[in-house]
């Protein structure tokens, strides 16, 4: 950390900096901390917990923060997570969870969106699993095109959200409500 402090042009010994490369190891923990979650067992599901209930589930705006992979840049936005159960529910605030434990990794929004769609499908065996990202890149709001503003949406559909039409637009008017 004090060599990439000189090599922007910095001294690593003047009083503001001293503590800057402990402070960065601790915040460096913080946000690659997924990597030390296990998104499988975030997913504490309950066999017909809800009676049945075979309707879209939806938790939306679920914050977003991770680092892109390719320039070690910020990207932030929201989540937005949808199933249909079969028979098996999950706490609400898991979906939150399972999102965070991936985010806080190096990635790429892609990824990340299909990471989240594929434990979700696997781990419940829904009948259908949505997601939807979009969110801000600081890599390209920052430095090379420096767009600031542009947003990036990503989805992935599984089960019936992929292939039953109605199912999916189901999904997409309960995300675009405000």
């Amino acid at each position: 950390m004090r060599e990439l402090l000189r090599s922007g042009g910095e001294d690593p010994d003047r009083e503001g900096l001293l503590e800057t490369p402990d402070r960065f190891l601790r915040a460096w923990a913080e946000w690659t901390s997924g990597y030390a979650e296990s998104p499988n067992e975030i997913l504490k599901t309950f066999d017909d917990g809800a009676n049945a209930y075979d309707e879209m589930v939806l938790v939306r705006d679920i914050p977003v923060y991770s680092l892109c992979e390719h320039h070690l840049a910020p990207f932030f936005g929201v989540a937005h997570v949808g199933y249909l159960p079969r028979g098996r529910i999950v706490g609400l605030s898991k979906l939150n969870r399972l999102v965070g434990a991936y985010a806080r990794r190096l990635q790429v929004q892609e990824r990340l969106t299909t990471q989240v769609a594929d434990t979700l499908f696997d781990a419940l065996n829904p009948y259908g699993v949505a997601v939807m990202i979009e969110c801000r890149h600081m890599c390209m709001e920052s430095r090379g095109v420096r767009q600031p503003g542009a947003s990036t949406i990503t989805s992935a559909m599984r089960g019936t959200l992929k292939t039953d039409a109605k199912s999916r637009s189901e999904f997409l008017n309960f995300v675009s409500r405000r």
